[in-house]
């Protein structure tokens, strides 16, 4: 039995209000990964690599 499957078998045996707590559960989940998919560090590291992987970079850091 699939996961999907699994979760509909147990959500039908629920009570309404209890439902409703799942539904809004999958959607805040939903929201949290929309959210964490935009990670602008993430994106702009290719960018300040440039600045970050130099000769002089690593010598001004080269005393930690």
């Amino acid at each position: 039995m699939s996961t999907r499957e699994l979760i509909e078998k147990e959500v039908a045996t629920l009570p309404e209000d209890l439902q409703r707590k799942v539904y809004d559960f999958a959607m805040r989940l939903k929201q949290r990964a929309r959210d964490e998919s935009f990670n602008g560090a993430e994106l702009s590291e290719s960018v300040l690599a440039r600045d970050w992987n130099s000769p002089e970079e690593d010598a001004a850091w080269s005393n930690l």
